[in-house]
Protein backbone atom coordinates (compact mmCIF):
# COMPACT_ATOMS: atom_id res chain seq x y z
CA UNK A 1 0.00 0.00 0.00
CA UNK A 2 1.39 3.24 -1.05
CA UNK A 3 1.44 6.35 1.36
CA UNK A 4 -0.71 9.23 1.03
CA UNK A 5 0.44 12.91 0.28
CA UNK A 6 -1.88 15.57 -0.24
CA UNK A 7 -1.60 18.12 -2.45
CA UNK A 8 -2.45 21.59 -2.55
CA UNK A 9 -5.10 21.43 -4.84
CA UNK A 10 -7.07 18.68 -2.91
CA UNK A 11 -7.66 20.63 0.34
CA UNK A 12 -10.77 21.45 1.51
CA UNK A 13 -11.69 24.71 3.84
CA UNK A 14 -14.20 24.86 6.22
CA UNK A 15 -15.29 28.31 8.22
CA UNK A 16 -15.18 27.85 12.39
CA UNK A 17 -16.63 30.15 14.70
CA UNK A 18 -15.64 30.37 18.00
CA UNK A 19 -16.97 32.55 21.08
CA UNK A 20 -14.73 33.56 23.60
CA UNK A 21 -16.60 34.29 26.02
CA UNK A 22 -15.58 32.89 29.40
CA UNK A 23 -12.98 30.50 27.48
CA UNK A 24 -9.53 30.48 29.13
CA UNK A 25 -6.63 32.22 26.86
CA UNK A 26 -4.50 29.06 26.70
CA UNK A 27 -6.65 26.23 25.95
CA UNK A 28 -8.81 28.01 23.51
CA UNK A 29 -5.31 29.30 21.77
CA UNK A 30 -4.18 25.66 21.17
CA UNK A 31 -7.45 24.63 20.24
CA UNK A 32 -7.44 27.09 17.47
CA UNK A 33 -3.59 26.71 15.98
CA UNK A 34 -4.27 23.52 15.55
CA UNK A 35 -7.51 24.15 13.50
CA UNK A 36 -5.50 26.45 11.52
CA UNK A 37 -2.99 23.69 11.13
CA UNK A 38 -4.98 21.51 9.89
CA UNK A 39 -3.83 18.28 12.71
CA UNK A 40 -7.62 17.55 13.04
CA UNK A 41 -8.06 16.39 9.66
CA UNK A 42 -6.92 12.78 8.84
CA UNK A 43 -5.43 14.34 5.41
CA UNK A 44 -2.53 16.66 7.69
CA UNK A 45 1.02 17.18 6.18
CA UNK A 46 3.24 19.18 7.85
CA UNK A 47 5.14 21.11 5.03
CA UNK A 48 1.45 21.77 3.39
CA UNK A 49 -1.02 24.36 5.16
CA UNK A 50 -4.18 22.20 5.38
CA UNK A 51 -6.13 23.98 7.84
CA UNK A 52 -9.22 25.72 8.27
CA UNK A 53 -10.63 29.06 8.81
CA UNK A 54 -11.70 30.36 12.15
CA UNK A 55 -13.41 33.08 13.38
CA UNK A 56 -12.95 34.40 16.94
CA UNK A 57 -15.80 36.63 18.52
CA UNK A 58 -15.94 38.43 22.00
CA UNK A 59 -12.43 38.25 22.32
CA UNK A 60 -12.63 41.11 25.06
CA UNK A 61 -14.53 38.43 27.72
CA UNK A 62 -11.45 36.05 27.30
CA UNK A 63 -10.40 34.81 31.17
CA UNK A 64 -6.64 34.67 32.01
CA UNK A 65 -6.14 32.10 35.10
CA UNK A 66 -3.95 32.27 38.10
CA UNK A 67 -3.48 36.21 38.60
CA UNK A 68 -1.67 35.84 34.65
CA UNK A 69 -3.27 39.24 34.18
CA UNK A 70 -1.23 41.25 36.37
CA UNK A 71 1.71 38.99 36.58
CA UNK A 72 2.38 37.96 32.66
CA UNK A 73 4.85 40.77 30.94
CA UNK A 74 4.49 41.18 27.58
CA UNK A 75 7.42 42.37 25.45
CA UNK A 76 8.14 44.49 22.49
CA UNK A 77 11.13 46.22 21.18
CA UNK A 78 12.06 49.01 18.41
CA UNK A 79 15.56 47.36 17.30
CA UNK A 80 17.52 50.45 19.32
CA UNK A 81 19.21 50.08 22.62
CA UNK A 82 17.13 50.62 25.53
CA UNK A 83 14.04 50.29 23.62
CA UNK A 84 12.16 47.05 25.26
CA UNK A 85 8.83 47.68 26.25
CA UNK A 86 6.70 45.86 28.52
CA UNK A 87 2.92 45.86 29.98
CA UNK A 88 1.01 43.19 31.57
CA UNK A 89 -1.30 40.88 29.85
CA UNK A 90 -4.22 42.59 31.27
CA UNK A 91 -3.36 46.00 30.45
CA UNK A 92 -2.88 44.85 26.76
CA UNK A 93 -6.31 42.84 26.65
CA UNK A 94 -7.96 45.64 27.48
CA UNK A 95 -7.00 47.51 25.35
CA UNK A 96 -5.91 45.41 22.12
CA UNK A 97 -8.20 42.27 23.09
CA UNK A 98 -8.03 41.25 18.74
CA UNK A 99 -4.36 41.37 18.84
CA UNK A 100 -4.19 39.85 22.46
CA UNK A 101 -4.94 36.23 20.83
CA UNK A 102 -3.78 36.75 17.64
CA UNK A 103 -0.54 37.04 19.48
CA UNK A 104 -1.28 34.11 21.72
CA UNK A 105 -2.43 31.68 18.33
CA UNK A 106 0.75 33.25 16.52
CA UNK A 107 3.59 31.79 18.87
CA UNK A 108 2.16 28.17 18.64
CA UNK A 109 1.96 28.14 14.58
CA UNK A 110 5.35 27.37 12.59
CA UNK A 111 8.10 30.77 12.46
CA UNK A 112 8.02 30.22 8.56
CA UNK A 113 6.83 31.56 5.72
CA UNK A 114 4.08 28.56 6.34
CA UNK A 115 3.04 29.77 9.86
CA UNK A 116 2.80 32.93 8.15
CA UNK A 117 -0.12 31.64 5.73
CA UNK A 118 -1.60 29.69 8.65
CA UNK A 119 -2.41 33.09 10.19
CA UNK A 120 -4.27 34.73 7.61
CA UNK A 121 -6.98 32.48 8.33
CA UNK A 122 -7.32 33.88 11.70
CA UNK A 123 -10.06 36.25 11.70
CA UNK A 124 -10.54 38.05 15.52
CA UNK A 125 -13.40 40.05 16.74
CA UNK A 126 -13.51 42.25 20.25
CA UNK A 127 -17.80 42.04 19.90
CA UNK A 128 -19.88 39.35 19.18
CA UNK A 129 -20.69 40.36 15.13
CA UNK A 130 -18.67 39.43 12.23
CA UNK A 131 -18.93 40.17 8.55
CA UNK A 132 -18.22 36.32 7.37
CA UNK A 133 -22.32 35.13 7.58
CA UNK A 134 -22.16 34.69 3.87
CA UNK A 135 -19.26 31.48 4.47
CA UNK A 136 -21.82 29.95 6.75
CA UNK A 137 -19.42 28.73 9.52
CA UNK A 138 -20.18 26.14 11.48
CA UNK A 139 -20.33 26.52 15.54
CA UNK A 140 -17.16 24.86 17.48
CA UNK A 141 -17.94 24.23 20.87
CA UNK A 142 -14.65 24.42 23.26
CA UNK A 143 -16.15 22.65 26.27
CA UNK A 144 -12.59 22.15 28.59
CA UNK A 145 -11.62 25.67 27.57
CA UNK A 146 -13.74 27.09 30.12
CA UNK A 147 -13.34 28.84 33.06
CA UNK A 148 -14.46 27.60 36.41
CA UNK A 149 -16.52 29.92 38.26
Amino acid sequence: MRTYAPKASEIERKWFIVDAENLVLGRMSTEVARILRGKHKPTFAPYLDCGDHVIIVNASKIVLTNEKAEKKLVHRHSGYPGGIKSQTYGHLLSRQPEDTIRRTIKGMLPKNRLGAQMITKLKVYAGPEHPHSAQQPETLVLEHAVAKA
